[in-house]
């Protein structure tokens, strides 16, 4: 929308956020039907309720620094323009879009002489606040920690990753939620009824079904809704019949709400990996299905499906990782929208996977042992001894090379001094992580058999049985894997 711009004076309080002289029927009806008083503010009770903040801190022309946090059309310019209205300081608009820290300094400039020469402060507005880099941010800090002006900014991204900390101390921070259905449905109403600034004068009649389809489509964003009504009122004309078909018409395709780079990239596959995780394969292929129709690059999801099978399945099911590798290779293979199945194939997969984190947590055990211990020096019996010099330095003496042993095993220690008899991996009680748990007791047993005292005695031929194998049973699919000989795996006792 257009906006009268004034270097160096302030628009009057109470005058719109873009100036007088923006304001009349060439405005879109979104702008027309903004709210002019708290009254007719619909929705976000959780601010603007009897005896809430932010509707405390108008009433009472209290206006300290903010940063009004909300998804489009939720009514962050509608707040700008009622705390424009509610003070008696200048209140001046910027757009982080069009302008930039010379404009910042021309403002901080006109508000030192305003202060100096009036006594009277200024409001200094921020629309889309997030689109100044770190750098440019900085530019506003002294001045907000002076009060040479109080500053309001409005932004659709979460201020925790767009804006600096500095600037966050220093101001609160208000959410506004999307509307409500019914918030929107109201606004619609009000639009078609109100023949000043709405579509009053055309005299349209909307059924029930039409003003709930719009304003269930708007997906909480009063703008688009309004935009829409009036796209459909440039169809209908005077006396139309604003039907569900019309409206739909209106609105087009519904717009997923995502942002590749911003905080719902982040929400949507926490929700993703979250629904997998709790066995939900419902879940998953919403998740999933939300991301891709919002624009994600599939290759990411792939990977991240990756990760989760090596991290929230890992042994309880190998061939987890297996399919997710092979689902990451599909949809390289194939691209969209045909690879996308084999993504959406290994999500159903994992989802209904038994879960185990067990390798994870001994991974990260692990990394923060030679954290630790970065200098711990390797035994002598396992290091390498190419060299004569080496060999007469003791290195690798004393190694025991396993498949000389009849039972192609021989107990020594393999961590150094340090950690010696330290645990980092216990298996699982789920899935293939029994079958682990069993061949790790097996070669501990075997460990202390061959340590004890009469051990040299009961070593048996070459050929000693080793460690259980697996066997997978057929009925429960290769996430089942028993060993042989197991009970019923119907049974509800664990083998």
């Amino acid at each position: 929308m257009p906006r009268v711009r004034r270097p160096t004076t302030a628009a009057p309080a109470g005058d719109s956020l873009f100036g007088a002289a923006a304001r009349g029927r060439g405005e879109p009806l979104a702008a027309r039907m903004r709210p002019r008083s708290l009254d007719e503010v619909v929705g976000q009770e959780a601010l603007l309720g009897d005896g809430r903040p932010l509707r405390l801190m108008l009433e009472r022309r209290a206006i300290g620094s903010m940063i009004l946090w909300g998804p489009p059309g939720s009514g962050k310019t509608t707040l700008a323009g009622l705390i424009a209205a509610h003070t008696d300081r200048a209140f001046v608009p910027f757009s982080a879009v069009t302008e930039g820290v010379a404009r910042v300094r021309e403002i901080v400039a006109a508000a030192a002489d305003r202060w100096q020469a009036e006594g009277r402060g200024t409001i200094l507005f921020v629309d889309e606040i997030h689109r100044f880099n770190r750098g440019q941010q900085d530019a506003f800090l002294p001045h907000v920690e002076s009060g040479t002006v109080t500053l309001v900014g409005a932004t659709t991204e979460n201020p925790s990753f767009e804006l600096v900390g500095a600037l966050l101390s220093r101001a609160r921070v208000f959410v506004l939620a999307p509307l409500a259905p019914p918030d929107v449905a109201a606004l619609i109403r009000r639009a078609l009824g109100d023949a000043e600034r709405g579509l009053g004068a055309l005299g349209l009649r909307a059924d029930d079904d039409a003003v709930a389809l719009l304003a269930e489509h708007a997906d909480g964003d009063a703008r688009r809704a309004l935009t829409a009504l009036e796209a459909a009122a440039d169809v209908l004309g005077p006396g139309g019949h604003l039907t569900a078909d019309a409206a739909r018409d209106a609105l087009q395709r519904r717009v997923p709400r995502y942002d590749k780079g911003g905080e719902e990239h982040f929400n949507l596959i926490s929700a993703y990996h979250k629904a997998l995780r709790g066995s939900d394969p419902q879940g998953a292929l919403y998740w999933l299905a939300r991301m891709i129709e919002g624009g994600e690059d599939p290759m990411y999801i792939a990977r991240r499906t990756v990760r989760f099978a090596a991290e929230d399945v890992g042994l309880a099911d190998p061939d987890a990782l297996r399919l997710a590798v092979a689902a990451r290779d599909a949809y390289q293979f194939l691209g969209s929208p045909e690879g996308e199945l084999a993504i959406a194939e290994a999500a159903v997969y994992l989802a209904a996977a038994p879960k185990s984190n067990r390798v994870y947590a001994a991974w990260k055990a692990a990394l923060a042992a030679a954290r630790d211990s970065p200098a711990a020096g390797v035994p002598l019996h396992l290091r390498n001894a190419p060299t004569g010099l080496m060999r007469e330095l003791g290195y690798g003496a004393g190694y025991q090379y396993a498949h000389d042993a009849p039972e192609g095993y021989a107990p020594q220690e393999y961590l150094p001094e340090v950690l010696r008899g330290a645990t980092f991996y216990a298996p699982g009680p789920f899935g293939f992580e029994r079958k682990v748990a069993e061949r790790l007791a097996w070669w501990d047993g075997l460990r202390e058999r061959l340590a004890s005292p009469a051990g040299d005695g009961e070593r048996g031929p070459r050929g000693t049985p080793g460690p259980p194998e697996p066997h997978v049973a057929g009925e429960n699919g290769p996430a089942q894997v028993v060993p042989p000989n197991a009970p019923d795996p119907h049974s509800e006792t664990p083998p």
